[in-house]
Formats: C-alpha cells, structure tokens, sequence
C-alpha cells in the first residue's frame, strides 16, 4: 500500500472536498494509478496499491482562472506531507518552461512580457519554498506565482496559435480545418438559416435506437432528409457514431443477446454493414463506434469491447472501400483509470485498432467541458495544446467533438445525469462564458496539423442530446449567442 500526503495550506481549503476526491497520480507516460483520496483535517492523501514516484493531477483554485486542473512534478513517497500549492507551482513552472524551450528551438518568436511574468513567477515560488515550514504563507506564495504562470502560459500558448496560424493561412484561404456539429433528431427545416455560414459540414448521427427502435422495424426518414439536406447545401458529411459502447447507446431489445456476445457481435455488424450500404458515395466519412475505451458495455472485458470494435471497423471498410473509417474517444486524458475499472488507456486503445490492419482512418477525441469533477476535460490551454500533440503523434487525422454548457440548471433532456459545474471556468457558465470558452480554445485547434475535423456535440437543446444545455440552440429552439460567434471566427480565419 503506497500513501502521498499534502497539505492544502488550511482547513478552510479542505472544505472543496468534492474538486480534490477528483485528484489523481499519473506515472511517467500519463497514465493513471488507481486510486483514492481522503481529507483529514488540512491533510490530503492519495492512496494506493504501489509505492511508484508520480505527478498529482488536482482541480485547485487560481484567481482568474477557476478550477483548472494543475500537476506537480514527478514527486516520491515520504513521511513528511508536501505543501501542495508550492508543488503545484513547480510543476507548472517546469512544464511552461518545457514548451518554451521545445517552440523557441523550432523558431518561435517569444513575446518579451511572458518573460518578464515568468521571472515574476520564479521569484514567488522560490519565495514560497524558502517559506514551506509555515504552509499557510508558502500556500499564499505559491497562489500568487500560480496566478503569474497562467497568465504566462496563456502569452506563450496565444504567441503559438498566432503565428501557426499565419503559417496555415498563407497554406490555404479557407480554414484548415473542416466545422460542424452533429444535428442528432432536429428535423431539416428546424435547422437555422445561417447553419452554412458557421459550418462547412453536418455530422447525422444515424442512431440505432432511433433508427431501429423494434428488431426489425427500420425509420429513416428523418436522416435521408438530413443527408439530401446537406448534400444540397454542400457540405461535407460525417455519419455516426453508428455504435456507442455503454449500455443506453444501443437499441433496448439488443439487451436479450448480452450473453451471447457471439450473436450480438453479429447484430453489430449487420447494422454497420446496412447503414453505410444504404449512404455509400453520400457519407464519405463514417464513425463507426464510440467510447468504446470507457463504455463497459454489458459488463464486457476491454478485450471483448476492441474485439467487437475491430470487427465494424472491418465491416464498414469492406462495404465501402473509399470511405474514411473513424472511431470516437471520450475521456483522452486517461483520467477515468484512476478508479481502477480500465487497464488500458485510450492511447492503448487506439494503438491497438490502428495496428489492427482493419482499415481505421482516424481518430475523432470527444471533449466536454464545464461539467462536475470527475467528469469533464477542463485543462489549462498548453496541455490542451500537448494532448494533441499527443494524438497527432498517430499520424492520422484527428477529429474533435466538443460540448461545452451555457447554463447550470438541470437539463431534462440530457441523457447524461451529470451536473454543470459552475467553479471550473473563470466566471458561471451562460452563453458568454460557452463564448469565451470556445473564443479561447478553438485557435488552438485550428492551429494544430493534425486536426482535420471539429464538431459540435449537438444542435439543439429542444432535442434528447447528451451532455446538459451544450447545444447551439436554446430548448425554446432559438439560437444561442454562439452561433454568431462561431461564424465570426470562421471568417476571420
């Protein structure tokens, strides 16, 4: 049994109990050790079953910034608790300093104020260490450098986006990247007039449960009108995800055949196989399942669920030979195994499907942001900017969908019961703040080579969607402010 203890700085601190039970120990390649926390009084302990070195990756409070989720160092095991917010600082200090080094030595040109805010920072958190006997003032320390190294990261991070955008730009005129947003059951004349101002493509989620509600009794409908209505506007088409691996994404009658997973896996690829006959030559872009790293469908073993996986990746490349094969993965921070149901991590995953020589073509990473600890994909803009260096590491296009919430209050259509959570961006979240989230973050994937594709999660909220009050349009189907704001960053780019 292994134990790392911190000190939070004060008991007051210890009150936030909900972000820091979130908090887990990653080794050196990222993944993370199973594991749990406890508070005792201004003391947290992670524990777990090996004693191994790690980095701590914890939601902690930043004037300005909310709750982002910050790391250490790589640290040890020791008697003595370490004071957590100085050890926070180390960590993100080390880690800007890295990306700086890395993007000067490929010819960056570094903007003379983040400098200066990082030598400001360095002189706090060297203040703040000389200062670890009383942890209350080594804590203010190391807060006020935290403040300084956000503000430098976003310098760095924004310097970075600029100047790989002027690169891309002088590549091509039009964005470099191709933007939609998946328009799940909203009928065709529901979608709003400036759709194809905002978005070059329309993702049609042809979902089985809907498609194929009874065994055997197929409704298209909606979805031919959804394709025609795309193809007449001409945008680019991505279908699916056809298959989504936990338990609510299928059809309910395919329950009776969990225990026969022989027979199931046939179903699954029956439809696979109907479903890109029936638009082969219309959609050239097929998704063919989805969060098949976290899902646990029926209660199957990781390799049951890559095995099953594999075989619609082979199906759907056989059918349509021209088309480019996807699959999707939620979660791609990996931060789901620190609670010990998965051994493999997405990157695993994904690494073992690409070498399956079945066919995939790329990788589509689902984002979602502002949700309760534990279940969102909040990071600071750089290690934003490192995972998908990360998955860029693939060489194969990558694609990114992303929800992110404009309100708080619970949303009765959303098939995911999990909460808005209102501390992790810098102010509560409402349609402004969807704006600033999305103003922030989408140049960063615009600017990023790998990133073929960005995708909306849903359209509207006035539809059953899956993550709360995420859609571009409000549940009275009137549009969000986003839309205007999504439009305006694709002309300027």
């Amino acid at each position: 049994m292994g134990m790392m203890r911190f000190d939070l700085g004060s008991a007051d601190m210890a009150e936030n109990h909900a972000h820091w039970e979130q908090a887990f120990l990653t080794n050196y390649d990222g993944a993370a050790f199973p594991g749990r926390v406890e508070i005792h009084g201004q003391e947290l302990q992670y524990i777990r079953q090996c004693s191994d070195s790690g980095k701590l990756n914890i939601p902690w409070p930043v004037k300005g910034f909310g709750y982002p989720i910050l790391r250490t160092c790589s640290i040890l095991e020791r008697d003595a608790p370490y004071v957590l917010a100085v050890e926070l600082a180390r960590g993100q200090l080390c880690e800007v300093r890295e990306q700086h080094a890395t993007w000067s030595q490929a010819g960056m040109i570094i903007p003379e104020q983040y400098d200066q805010l990082q030598k400001q920072a360095y002189k706090d958190f060297l203040s703040a260490c000389f200062r670890q006997a009383d942890s209350a003032q080594a804590t203010e320390r190391a807060n006020i450098a935290l403040e300084k190294i956000c503000r430098a990261e976003d310098i760095l991070a924004n310097s970075y986006i600029e100047q790989r955008m002027h690169v891309r730009r002088q590549r091509a005129s039009h964005l470099p990247a191709m933007f939609g947003c998946d328009l799940g059951p909203v009928s065709f004349s529901e979608i709003p007039e400036n759709y194809c101002e905002a978005f070059s493509a329309a993702s049609v989620s042809l979902d089985w449960k809907s498609i194929e509600s009874s065994e055997g009794e197929y409704d298209w409908e909606r979805y031919d009108q959804q394709v025609e209505w795309a193809i007449k506007n001409k945008l680019l088409i991505k279908g699916g995800p056809l298959l989504s691996f936990h338990n609510e994404g299928l059809p309910d009658w395919l329950a009776n055949w969990k225990h026969d997973i022989l027979n199931l896996q046939s179903f699954l690829s029956d439809y696979v196989e109907t479903v890109v006959s029936r638009y082969t030559g219309k959609i050239r872009i097929w998704e063919v399942g989805a969060r098949m790293n976290t899902g646990g469908l029926f209660g199957y073993t990781e390799e049951n669920i890559l095995a099953m996986t594999a075989r619609i990746i082979d199906v759907a490349h056989q059918v349509d030979e021209d088309g480019q094969i996807f699959i999707r993965v939620d979660r791609p921070w990996g931060d789901y195994q620190s609670k010990g149901k998965h051994r493999l991590t997405p990157w695993h995953v994904a690494d073992a499907l690409l070498r399956s020589g079945t066919g995939l073509s790329g990788i589509n990473l689902e984002l979602a942001i502002g949700y309760e600890p534990g279940r969102h994909d909040a990071r600071r803009l750089l290690r934003f900017s490192k995972l998908l260096d990360t998955w860029g590491s693939f060489g194969v296009p990558l694609h990114v969908t992303i929800a992110c919430p404009s309100a708080s209050e619970k949303d009765p259509l959303a098939s995911l019961a999990t909460k808005v959570d209102n501390q992790q961006w810098k102010s509560e979240w409402t349609e402004q703040a969807q704006c600033d989230w999305m103003k922030k973050f989408l140049p960063m994937l615009l600017a990023k080579q790998p990133v073929a594709g960005i995708f909306w999660s849903h359209l509207s909220d006035a539809q059953p969607h899956r993550f709360p009050h995420a859609g571009l349009m409000k549940s009275s189907d009137q549009p969000k402010a986003i839309i205007d704001q999504i439009i305006s960053i694709s002309r300027a780019n």
